[in-house]
């Protein structure tokens, strides 16, 4: 449970390479870090991983089989997780971005980024719910997206399926209130991974280190929702006021 100050012993990542959430855990105070369970497909990015928590002196690092996808196994893998004790953060870091041209041609492609990006979300992220309840603490951190705040038509079947994630999570954070645990979401613009190589830099562009910061300095003051960097919430609120015929020929 975590202490007075904020200091997690349980550490549970949902997308176990994400760098993002990798960022997070090596953020987080380490004083009483006693487990880290780092849930993914086995791949060499999730052995690098566990290699590099290893290496900064987190004890207790653990991995466990989990493909969004398989919404059927979900169940299984967040008893197990919970079973071996309390989790104090946790981390729902996984998705995909698609391209948005192959979505348009292959419907079946678009579904697949849906069914990643929001139907795996929703499946995992009532199971850590309802455990978080049970435990009668702990938080639950969405990794959303500024995509989500408006569609855009170069990316909207990516944009769509995180704002639909982001109003889940914000259902969620309301049905939790007043049990003990509770939701935060964050809202980052672009952001140097393995996700976004090759594309064009937006404005504001950061990398994971500093999304992690934002992230546990949000855990430390109890809030529900951040933008990371905290200037693109002014952005994204004149972005949302812009009318929709100005808004197609924005070159975003």
């Amino acid at each position: 449970m975590m202490d007075a100050l904020g200091e997690p012993q349980g550490v549970l990542v949902l997308g176990g390479s994400s760098e993002i959430a990798l960022a997070t855990v090596l953020a987080l105070p380490r004083g009483r870090m006693r487990r880290v369970v780092l849930a993914g497909r086995p791949s060499p990015a999730r052995d690098a991983a566990v290699a590099t928590l290893t290496q900064a002196g987190i004890a207790g690092v653990e991995t466990v089989d989990f493909d969004a996808a398989d919404t059927a196994s979900h169940a299984s893998v967040i008893d197990r997780v919970f079973d071996g004790g309390d989790i104090d953060v946790t981390l729902l870091a996984f998705g995909v971005l698609g391209d948005q041209a192959e979505a348009e041609a292959d419907p079946d492609a678009a579904v697949a980024v849906a069914t990643v990006n929001y139907t795996g979300a929703v499946s995992v992220g009532l199971r850590v719910a309802a455990r978080l309840r049970q435990q009668g603490h702990g938080t639950l951190v969405v990794l959303s997206s500024v995509a989500g705040d408006r569609a855009r038509r170069s990316n909207f079947v990516y944009g769509s399926t995180k704002a639909g994630l982001d109003a889940f999570a914000q259902g969620l954070g309301d049905a939790l209130h007043g049990t003990g645990a509770r939701v935060l979401i964050v809202r980052p613009g672009f952001v140097r991974t393995r996700m976004t190589t090759g594309l064009d830099e937006a404005p504001m562009t950061i990398d994971p280190q500093d999304v992690a910061a934002i992230i546990v300095k949000a855990l430390r003051k109890g809030k529900e929702t951040v933008y990371a960097p905290g200037p693109l919430r002014f952005v994204m609120a004149g972005l949302k006021t812009v009318p929709r015929p100005l808004f197609r020929k924005l070159p975003i």
